[in-house]
């Protein structure tokens, strides 16, 4: 079976054949450049390999033999600089490789047809698949746990596609096409009290500093400040939140149930660790949630200071004057230095804003907000 590169002649105003490619031994179902090297592509065939060409040879760099059936899609890593690619096949499964040590990486099971569509989201850490079982499969790009499948009805899936800096994906169904709106819209990102702006893209991260607008800028409602952006580093992690703490010093980084704190200026790794969440104390100590029934409490200097047992369930966890431990309906206040039970109230809390002086607090809900007064020298609401 052929795979045939076409290209327009513009004096004949028409189509040219300039390159053929011979090797697949049944029909060639997908062909898909390498981004990170648009000279190489793959092609996924019902002969059950894959293969990976480059334009300038008619002969395959290498095989995989990839499934026990016929390949139906292949796609290309675009994010980090991970050499993977990603197969779907009528075997039912999905399967991640790392083309440069030629190895499955993992075995995305779950689907109970063909897998027709495969896709690495660009902006998102997420792996998408679709089945002919009429389902599309939403898979964790890094630990491949399932995150969610969706199912609309509408029969067999047979593409999915995306627009990159969009959170929106395309299905094409037997019956018809449906957009969905993924992820979330907040940007993971902080500012320290001096201007400057961490954000994550992906696992990177980028900094600016706002500071660095002249004063004599006037920008019209909507327009793009004029700032130079520049690259920080990477993360071990995909961000979910990222945080400055109170001096602006260090930046605490969580995702995937794990966190890491480095430093904001030079972006070193400093402590780690196992998190839902992390929080800052007012003076650069920090909580984590290890889960819903464990809190640990550290130091400035990154040292276990305290392992607490709530008598609830925390469901979210806030820093400031006061570490604060949410359930589903009442919040719990405590010091820091003892983990003693201030105050308890009973709201549904869906965030906490404390003021700089550190004697204010806003608890806000879904329909109404509180404003506290705390007394720092005599530790009461």
């Amino acid at each position: 079976m052929f795979i045939r590169v076409y290209n327009y002649n513009t004096m004949d105003k028409g189509w040219v054949c300039t390159q053929i490619f011979e090797g697949h031994s049944h029909y060639v179902m997908q062909v898909t450049f390498n981004p990170k090297d648009t000279n190489t592509f793959a092609s996924a065939s019902l002969d059950r390999t894959i293969k990976i060409w480059n334009l300038g040879s008619p002969d395959p760099n290498f095989t995989l033999d990839a499934h026990q059936k016929g390949v139906n899609c292949v796609d290309y890593f675009t994010g980090g600089d991970k050499p993977y690619l990603i197969t779907g096949s009528d075997d039912h499964t999905a399967k991640v490789w790392d083309y440069q040590t030629k190895s499955c990486v993992q075995t995305l099971e779950g689907h109970t047809h063909n897998v027709s569509a495969v896709c690495f989201h660009p902006d998102l850490p997420i792996i998408i698949t679709g089945s002919e079982d009429g389902t599309v499969r939403i898979w964790h790009a890094t630990t491949y746990r399932l995150e969610n499948t969706l199912n609309y009805g509408l029969e067999r899936v047979w593409a999915i596609g995306y627009m990159k800096g969009s959170r929106r994906i395309v299905i094409g169904y037997d019956e018809g096409t449906i957009m969905v709106k993924i992820g979330r819209e907040v940007p993971v990102a902080s500012m320290d009290n001096s201007g400057k702006i961490i954000w994550a893209k992906q696992n990177e991260i980028q900094t600016v500093n706002i500071k660095s607008v002249g004063a004599d800028f006037e920008g019209t409602d909507g327009e793009r400040l004029p700032l130079a952006v520049k690259e920080l580093g990477t993360c071990d992690l995909y961000p979910q939140s990222l945080k400055h703490n109170p001096n602006g010093r260090f930046v605490v980084v969580c995702g995937d149930g794990e966190y890491i704190i480095y430093t904001a200026l030079a972006w070193r790794n400093r402590s780690f660790g196992s998190a839902l969440e992390c929080v800052w104390s007012a003076d650069g100590e920090y909580a984590v949630r290890e889960s819903t029934s464990k809190i640990k409490i550290f130091s400035k200097s990154f040292q276990e200071k305290r392992s607490v047992r709530p008598t609830f369930s925390a469901e979210r966890i806030f820093g400031g004057t006061l570490l604060a431990m949410c359930s589903n309906d009442f919040i719990c206040f405590y010091d820091w230095a003892e983990c003693r039970l201030i105050r308890r109230i009973d709201v549904t809390v869906k965030n906490l804003y404390w003021a700089d002086s550190g004697d204010l607090v806003a608890i806000a809900s879904d329909t109404s907000f509180y404003i506290l007064k705390y007394n720092l020298c005599g530790n009461e609401f």
